[in-house]
């Protein structure tokens, strides 16, 4: 399985949900080489739910994942927590259904839920558990107690981090800060748009249909991350046509 653990389907929060876009994400993934993305859409995003009553109207749901004609979108979230940082979670959607409820009033900075706590309920519906840009100036996550970075399950090399500050320089500082924790390091493309996605990947040694499969396979290194030569030429031209899109969103 080949796999993107940080992705979106939206352009931006304030959009609405678009199955047509998110069919565009999947071919330009396909093309990339990706046979399965992880679909972490931030929590607070505007109709959140909206997102899995559409895909369920369109496409069957297997295990941890919908069937896109073959294609796995392996279900995921990603969330803020109060003492800043960003957490991807991946699992059974009803789990992940059932946290987002959980966090209907926890949607605005001055209430975001707190890491301990977010923790807590990621280990007790069983969910892999990836700290999302741990060294990202905006949304860092060195701050917190080294305890609490223990329980993640492994640590995101970001695309559009070694984009804004250099391959060999984001992946040798996120590579040493997960290594003073003995935490794994996988990828995610952080893409918001498809031409995005696939920039980096996850390459590991079979298939699998859980999140709690790939948790184990991450636990014992059975997988390798690949950088693509292209990783800058094409965040900057998504950068670009995102800009115009949004810009003209706004008209």
């Amino acid at each position: 399985m080949i796999i993107d653990f940080h992705t979106h389907v939206k352009l931006a929060k304030r959009v609405d949900f678009d199955i047509e876009f998110l069919k565009e994400v999947i071919l330009n993934a396909k093309e990339a080489g990706l046979t399965a993305i992880a679909m972490t859409e931030h929590f607070n995003t505007k109709n959140y739910y909206e997102i899995y009553e559409q895909l369920d109207e369109h496409f069957d749901y297997i295990d941890d994942y919908y069937d896109v004609d073959g294609f796995k979108v392996f279900t995921g979230m990603e969330i803020d927590v109060y003492e800043t940082g960003h957490i991807l979670f991946v699992g059974h959607k009803e789990k992940l259904l059932q946290i987002r409820r959980l966090l209907d009033f926890h949607t605005n900075k001055e209430s975001f839920i707190a890491l301990p706590d977010l923790l807590d309920l990621g280990e007790h519906h069983d969910l892999l558990m990836i700290g999302a840009h741990p060294l990202r100036e905006t949304t860092p996550l060195h701050h917190h107690d080294p305890a609490l970075l223990k329980r993640f399950h492994a640590f995101d090399l970001n695309g559009k981090d070694m984009h804004e500050h250099g391959i060999e320089e984001m992946m040798e500082e996120v590579l040493a800060f997960a290594a003073q924790l003995d935490i794994p390091v996988v990828c995610g493309s952080d893409s918001h748009h498809p031409i995005h996605i696939g920039v980096v990947k996850n390459v590991f040694e079979r298939d699998f249909s859980t999140a709690q499969e790939i948790r184990e396979a991450i636990k014992g290194n059975q997988y390798k991350r690949s950088i693509a030569p292209n990783l800058h030429t094409k965040i900057n031209a998504a950068k670009i046509v995102k800009k115009k899109m949004k810009e003209a969103l706004t008209v």
